[in-house]
């Protein structure tokens, strides 16, 4: 049994220098493409900024994701307003945070990083999913700042707080296997995986999945295909990061720290008078986009925008409707006054579906 364990002790360790080696080498190969703002006690977080004119669109990924979710969206948007993307703490090239992850504080990190690094308020903020809780929690300390909310596919909090004992036990699982997967990545297990997966061998990677059931399976297969619509240019990029222990140990964070954030969120109303353009996937139960039109109606001169030919991902599948519907709240909030008291026009609450 000894040799056993020499032999799996040596593995281990070939395991850790193969991660070593691999990270000191994504630090060359992908260098991040805006810049490391320090928000306070030596704690970095990437912001990535391009284009001119106001007022400021701030970009807020989902829960997984980072400023390269956005690249379909970002060069577009940056053509007639600046536009800058971000990566929350532990994702991407953003430094890590200790302690528990919830909409409030990751707020509270935005509106450090966004006064630290010199973007001037006002802001249109647009969020993918788990994003519009930070930006509610935005909006709500900082209402004087924000001049408008595009919203895509978001998540709402009674989906989280009225949780069945299943989806109680999902998110737990969820949780575990981030942790699972902290450890995996931390013994270069994940970036032999991934490497594998870049160059076309998916039976390995396939099959490892597979030994977390056939939902992780599934899961990681769906991740893969949204990760496939980005541009090929960022792929060795999101490689490189979730190769890296810190994004599944920040997963494990903010999944942790979803039902928390719910109760943040459901506390504290956004202001009425800020507009709130909801764009919807038509996959999403009726139940869903229900919500997202009562999300909408709560707004002064509030959207809803049903479109078809887009799932969760809205950004990726139909970047062209999320950067018009970005462009009409810009040049709503440029004008810098009420349009017979809505901004967007009088559509208040209305529901558009696209084909």
């Amino acid at each position: 049994m000894s040799w056993i364990l020499a032999i799996g002790l040596l593995l281990a360790l070939l395991g850790v220098l193969y991660q070593g080696v691999g990270v000191a080498q994504d630090k060359r190969r992908v260098p991040p493409p805006g810049r490391l703002v320090d928000i306070g006690g030596g704690r970095r977080l990437h912001l990535n900024c391009q284009g001119a004119g106001g007022p400021a669109v701030v970009l807020e990924a989902g829960i997984a994701a980072s400023s390269l979710s956005w690249t379909r969206v970002q060069p577009r948007v940056a053509a007639f307003a600046r536009t800058c993307s971000y990566d929350r703490a532990g994702f991407a090239w953003s430094d890590a945070r200790s302690g528990p992850i919830t909409a409030t504080r990751c707020a509270t990190d935005l509106h450090l990083l966004l006064s630290t690094a010199g973007v001037p308020a006002p802001y249109v903020l647009v969020g993918h999913s788990y994003g519009a809780f930070v930006l509610h929690a935005y909006a709500t300390q900082h209402p004087d700042k924000v001049a408008g909310l595009v919203l895509l596919d978001p998540i709402y909090p009674s989906e989280w707080l009225e949780m069945t004992r299943d989806q109680q036990w999902r998110l737990s699982g969820g949780v575990f296997l981030s942790r699972v997967g902290a450890f995996l990545a931390g013994a270069g297990f994940v970036r032999a995986c991934l490497t594998l997966l870049a160059r076309g061998s998916t039976r390995v990677p396939r099959r490892v999945s597979r030994l977390f059931g056939s939902e992780t399976a599934r899961v990681l297969d769906r991740l893969v295909g949204e990760v496939q619509k980005l541009p090929t240019e960022a792929w060795p990029a999101v490689q490189a990061h979730w190769s890296q222990a810190k994004c599944f140990s920040s997963m494990a964070r903010h999944l942790s720290g979803l039902r928390p954030s719910a109760a943040e969120v459901a506390a504290r109303d956004l202001p009425h008078e800020i507009p709130v353009v909801v764009i919807t996937a038509a996959t999403q139960p009726e139940a869903y986009r229900a919500e997202h039109g009562r999300m909408a109606a709560r707004s002064l001169g509030g959207r809803h925008i049903v479109t078809h030919a887009a799932g969760h991902w809205v950004h990726l599948d139909e970047p062209h409707v999320v950067v018009e519907a970005i462009r009409e709240v810009v040049r709503s909030a440029s004008r810098d006054r009420l349009r017979d008291g809505v901004r967007l026009g009088s559509d208040q609450g209305q529901t558009w579906v696209l084909p």
